[in-house]
């Protein structure tokens, strides 16, 4: 009996604390749930079916798809210091900088479509300055943007527009100082290079 409460009280002190989601986990559960909602939102509109031939008209009103009110995602990105815990990303709480330290590069985000959409851009941590971090903006349809700004390094590109018509992500890495594109259909984004 001795043994059995020595090793649980031995095992309950060296017990590892209970693990904790960051900024970045939250992010990613968010845009995961969003796609989610977005795709069984889509599974769940009913399709047309056409209806058997009948010999006698009937004055019953034929059914009619009624749009479906699809929930919106919100994000919002606050600038906050990098975490300092043991195995915690630094970039998780990054906003990424406008003037980063490494070797420059150009990219243009493009918007294919003919809606308004959020656009959220990740840089993956740089091996040569340790730059990374989010960069979230909202760019009109058929609308671009040009950074001449930042970093070689690999991004992560995600777009959505508040109605779900457009629901898409990509990434590419950038590996010289030309300009490099992201274009954005309604389903993919295209990494373009120079």
């Amino acid at each position: 009996m001795i043994i059995v409460i020595a090793a649980m009280v031995s095992t309950a002190c060296g017990a590892p604390p209970a693990p904790t989601m960051s900024a970045a986990d939250v992010q990613f559960t968010a845009v995961a749930a969003a796609f989610t909602i977005v795709a069984e939102t889509q599974a769940a509109i009913p399709t047309a079916t056409p209806l058997p031939p009948t010999e006698t008209p009937t004055q019953t009103p034929l059914a009619t798809n009624t749009p479906l009110e699809v929930p919106t995602l919100a994000v919002s990105l606050t600038s906050a210091p990098p975490t300092a815990a043991a195995g915690g990303d630094p970039c998780d709480n990054r906003i990424l900088s406008s003037a980063p330290n490494g070797r420059p590069t150009k990219l243009a985000i493009i918007n294919t479509t003919k809606i308004d959409i959020t656009v959220s851009v990740y840089l993956n941590e740089t091996a040569d300055k340790g730059e990374c971090g989010w960069w979230t903006f909202n760019l009109g349809r058929k609308g671009n943007t040009v950074r001449d700004s930042l970093v070689q390094g690999c991004y992560n590109i995600w777009a959505w527009s508040q109605d779900g018509k457009v629901n898409a992500n990509g990434s590419g890495c950038p590996n010289n100082n030309d300009k490099w594109s992201f274009e954005i259909s309604a389903q993919n984004i295209k990494f373009v290079g120079p």
